[in-house]
């Protein structure tokens, strides 16, 4: 099996080298790098194209499945704005993942929105009584989740629902003044 490649990572250093050409001094060498960019990504999006276009033509599902399914792949599909799921679909799948995590601290997460801009708005239900870190954890782990279904989600945004049980023990500050003198038992 070939390595594995981020695509994340591939796509911020070609956004960072594209940045660093926008900076070239003469603008022919600038033009002639950024049209290179262009027609191998126009190329490289109209073989993909193809290709989806072939596998769906011949009714391969099981192809299709580990087309989509294969990040590196996915990755190029979303780019080329070729992937055969929407961005909700690929976030639902991604959810699903983490729903055993999630279980484990006594929670769920809902889905309630993919806006135009990229956001993903979630619900988060539940919490580890008495794992202090467990909100946090799980969010990571969603957050992880869907940016690697759906590279294209520019935000994550989880609202938590806090756990409106009283802990077993409150400690809290002395209220200002003298020290009270428990009273004797007799």
């Amino acid at each position: 099996m070939p390595p594995a490649h981020d695509v994340q990572a591939t796509g911020s250093r070609v956004e960072a080298l594209i940045s660093e050409l926008g900076t070239l001094t003469d603008p022919a060498a600038r033009a002639k790098a950024e049209e290179l960019v262009r027609v191998l990504v126009e190329l490289y999006g109209a073989g993909l194209e193809r290709v989806v276009e072939i596998v769906t033509e011949a009714e391969d599902a099981k192809v299709l499945r580990r087309l989509v399914g294969d990040p590196l792949v996915s990755g190029l599909l979303v780019l080329h704005d070729l992937h055969p799921l929407s961005t909700a679909e690929r976030v639902r799948e991604a959810l699903d993942t983490v729903r055993p995590l999630l279980g484990l601290h006594e929670g769920g997460v809902e889905l309630l929105d993919v806006d135009e801009s990229g956001v993903v708005r979630l619900r988060l239900r539940g919490t580890c009584h008495g794992c202090s870190s467990s909100q946090t954890t799980v969010t990571d782990a969603i957050e992880r989740a869907v940016v690697a279904a759906a590279p294209e989600v520019s935000r994550v945004d989880v609202e938590g629902v806090v756990d409106d049980r009283a802990p077993l023990l409150q400690i809290r500050h002395r209220p200002p003044g003298s020290c009270p003198v428990p009273e004797a038992v007799s």
